[in-house]
C-alpha cells in the first residue's frame, strides 16, 4: 500500500533507473488523478513534465460501468462490450461524449492556461496514471499519443491487476507497474490517502514541471 500519490511516484520512479538523466525524456501525466505521481516520478528522474487530458466515459446509473475514455486531441476508445452491456442507445452514447467533452475543455482552460503542451515528437515518453483496472483511460491516451510521433511510449502506472500488460497490447513499448496483486479490485485500496488534487494545485504542480 502507498501513503499517497506522492509515495506511489517515488516507488514507480525506483522501477525506470534507465530513463534518469536524460534528455530526450518527458513524463506525461494523466490527470487529474496521474499528476501527482507523475510529478513525482519526473523530479526523480530529472525529466520534463506535462500532461494529458482524460476523461472516462461512465454511466450514470451503473457508476462501476466504464465504456471507454476520452482523451485531448479528439482521440475516444469504446469497449463495444460495455457499451452493448449498458443498454445506452448510440444518441445517448454521442450525448455522454459530447459533456465528457465539455468537461476536457475545461481542465484544458484550468490547467494550462497560456502554456504550451511540451513537444513530444521524437522523444522517450513516459505516460503516467495513479492505476490502471479497465485500460480504458491509459488505451485514449496512447492514441491520441502516438499521433504526437514519440520514439518510444512508456506507461508505467503504480498499482495494476496482473494481466494488464494484454489490456494495452502493442499501443506502449514497454509497460512498467510496481505493483500487481492477484487479489487487486481498485485502485483505491492500495493508497491511504487517495483524494484527488483540486484544480490549483494540479497549476501549481505543473507550472513548475
Amino acid at each position: 500500500m502507498f501513503a499517497d500519490r506522492l509515495a506511489a511516484g517515488y516507488a514507480l520512479s525506483l522501477r525506470l533507473p534507465a530513463y534518469a538523466g536524460r534528455s530526450d525524456v518527458l513524463v506525461l501525466a494523466l490527470s487529474p488523478g496521474g499528476v501527482l505521481v507523475g510529478g513525482e516520478v519526473a523530479t526523480a528522474l530529472r525529466a520534463g513534465l506535462d500532461f494529458l487530458l482524460v476523461c472516462k466515459l461512465g454511466v450514470p446509473y451503473h457508476p462501476g460501468l466504464t465504456l471507454g475514455a476520452i482523451a485531448s486531441g479528439g482521440a475516444c476508445y469504446i469497449d463495444p462490450q460495455a457499451v452493448a452491456g449498458s443498454g445506452l442507445t448510440q444518441q445517448q452514447l454521442e450525448q455522454l461524449i459530447t459533456a465528457e467533452s465539455a468537461e476536457l475543455t475545461r481542465r484544458d482552460a484550468s490547467y494550462r492556461g497560456s502554456r504550451l503542451p511540451v513537444p513530444i515528437e521524437g522523444r522517450t515518453v513516459i505516460v503516467v496514471d495513479d492505476g490502471l483496472v479497465t485500460g480504458a483511460s491509459m488505451c485514449a491516451a496512447l492514441m491520441a499519443l502516438r499521433a504526437s510521433k514519440p520514439a518510444w511510449i512508456v506507461v508505467a502506472v503504480p498499482v495494476a491487476p496482473p494481466g494488464a500488460q494484454e489490456r494495452i497490447g502493442t499501443a506502449a513499448d514497454e509497460f512498467v507497474c510496481a505493483l500487481s496483486p492477484p487479489d487487486f479490485s481498485r485502485i483505491g485500496q492500495y493508497y491511504r490517502n487517495f483524494e484527488l488534487p483540486g484544480d490549483e494545485e494540479v497549476r501549481a504542480l505543473l507550472a513548475g514541471g
